[in-house]
């Protein structure tokens, strides 16, 4: 196979696992600025490569196009795993909470409801339900602290903390996170109150 080929049946195959919907050949050449020709052979080529016995998946004409499907054999594997209970989308008082939580780790719930300027206690037990937050021990004031898990960092395509967007590109000292953690809390304290913030 030649480099063009092969190049044109990654192409194809990464198309097919992007779409929803089955691709004719025609879709496919398109998108890939291929002739059609050209694409019916990379087909050919995944099919093979994802034959019986070769792939957990298998290549399928469906629809009047072309999609993945998975192996039969891993239908039982399919079901526990869909069975699960699904991530739901998160509202913009959750999201504003774990954003939160995020980038001023450890955290309290008070803090938390200081810094919103609303109470925060359903959406960090919400975040805290599915797993997005965790308990980080206790304040000194006995308050449980809260950070992110591995299924935040998992969700968001992170493989650290340190990978998190840093909006200001900016690296602050623990004196200036001191600084903007109070400057938060009073902007939130002055939100709750109906004052300017």
């Amino acid at each position: 196979m030649s480099a063009d080929a092969a190049a044109l049946a990654h192409t194809v195959e990464a198309l097919l696992f992007l779409s929803s919907d089955p691709l004719t050949s025609a879709e496919l050449a398109e998108a890939a600025d291929s002739d059609e020709r050209e694409v019916v052979a990379a087909l050919a080529t995944l099919a093979e490569r994802h034959a019986p016995g070769r792939s957990g998946l298998r290549l399928r004409e469906l629809a009047g196009g072309w999609t993945f499907t998975s192996d039969p054999a891993t239908e039982d594997a399919a079901r526990r795993l869909f069975s699960r209970p699904r991530l739901a989308t998160l509202t913009p008082a959750q999201a504003e909470t774990l954003a939160i939580v995020a980038y001023l780790q450890p955290i309290s719930r008070p803090e938390i409801t200081r810094i919103r300027g609303v109470n925060a206690d359903s959406a960090a037990a919400t975040l805290l339900d599915r797993g997005l937050i965790e308990p980080a021990g206790h304040s000194q004031f006995g308050a449980v602290l809260y950070r992110t898990g591995t299924y935040f960092l998992k969700l968001f395509g992170l493989r650290s903390l340190e990978e998190l967007p840093d909006v200001a590109h900016w690296d602050p000292t623990p004196q200036e996170q001191a600084e903007l953690r109070e400057r938060l809390l009073r902007a939130g304290e002055a939100r709750a109150g109906g004052g300017p913030g």
